[in-house]
């Protein structure tokens, strides 16, 4: 589990942000970090709609979050924040656009997601049970950061406790969660 602040995938943006602006390196290094680590689950957080951001370097931003194929990602409409240097770069966008860009990357990334999820219907995953009762359970596996990622719902766990690991078969999965039967 990687969790790597990309912010966005402009290198425009990305110096104005005065972050690191090498982004065309990252889809090399999830690539190779993925060629390691077929099971890796990588984490991420973007800003949409930073001051100055064009129409044409979010649908980069897009592109970049179409082909990285992130596990698990959350995406903030820039806001203001006091004292923050940005506050003065010019081209400010209004909130409706930068709420909006927002959303759009949202719906990209739960196709994304559901994507991703869907590929461990069958799979047996090891889970920590944080919550149960009547029969049911609901817990993270190792891809799933607490309060942040989805849950594992557990079904046919009567015998789960919050704290014990137990064995999952995944039978469905949704955009964010996935659900199986606890394994005997």
């Amino acid at each position: 589990y990687l969790d790597v602040p990309f912010q966005h995938a402009s290198p425009r943006i990305l110096k104005l942000m005065k972050r690191p602006a090498n982004a065309e390196n990252n889809l090399e290094r999830i690539r190779a970090w993925r060629k390691i680590c077929p099971d890796l689950t990588i984490r991420s957080t973007f800003i949409a709609g930073f001051p100055g951001e064009t129409e044409g370097e979010f649908s980069a931003l897009l592109e970049f979050l179409d082909e990285a194929q992130l596990d698990r990602v959350g995406c903030f409409a820039y806001s203001p924040v006091q004292g923050a240097s940005a506050n003065a770069l010019p081209d400010a966008l209004p909130d409706e656009v930068r709420e909006e860009r927002r959303a759009r990357f949202m719906a990209v990334q739960e196709n994304i997601s559901a994507q991703r999820l869907k590929r461990k219907v069958g799979m047996t995953l090891t889970v920590l049970v944080d919550e149960s009762g009547a029969n049911r359970a609901v817990g993270r596996s190792s891809a799933d950061a607490p309060e942040i990622d989805g849950v594992v719902h557990v079904s046919q766990a009567s015998s789960a406790r919050a704290g014990d690991f137990v064995q999952v078969c995944i039978t469905r999965a949704d955009a964010h969660d996935l659900h199986g039967d606890l394994v005997p």
